[in-house]
């Protein structure tokens, strides 16, 4: 009897009751995945590139919210990319006219999308050498207040 009213109490959580001038909408949604459905270099994941050539992302959301790009260098210095907001579906990063024009240091390049639903706190940023990238992660996230984020890695070369 108790499963069953925990599992009822589940359901009944995740119903949204909409009321429009036609009638009743009942829509159920469970979330089990995150935001982040895809996240590639523009050549795809482990392409090489060369110094001077220009590097952009592929980026699909499940949902709208906030994207912030990191990357780790090959000497280890992290900085935050750009910061975007962007809607459901896939994006092209950056976007428009922008591009990322690779500069040394050469080799292995980690890039990190960053998801949170509420915009990241102006008052951290992702900038410097840091022992435990994870750790400095959720410190970000968590100033942000976001209830729900998603983290998504990839990596590319420059020669």
């Amino acid at each position: 009897m108790r499963f069953l009213l925990l599992a009822l109490a589940a359901f009944l959580s995740a119903c949204t009751l909409t009321l429009y001038p036609e009638g009743l909408s009942v829509t159920y949604r469970v979330d089990f995945g995150g935001a982040i459905l895809r996240f590639e270099p523009d050549r795809g994941r482990g392409a090489t590139y060369f110094v001077g050539e220009e590097v952009r992302f592929f980026l699909t959301l499940d949902r709208p919210g906030w994207v912030s790009l990191v990357v780790q260098d090959p000497d280890g210095y992290t900085y935050e990319l750009d910061r975007f907001h962007l809607s459901r579906g896939t994006h092209v990063l950056p976007p428009g006219p922008y591009r990322y024009t690779l500069t040394p240091p050469r080799g292995l390049h980690r890039v990190r999308a960053v998801y949170t639903q509420s915009p990241p706190s102006g008052r951290v940023r992702l900038e410097g050498r840091y022992t435990d990238w994870d750790a400095r992660l959720r410190l970000y996230v968590e100033a942000s207040g976001a209830r729900a984020y998603d983290v998504a890695e990839t990596y590319f070369y420059v020669r």
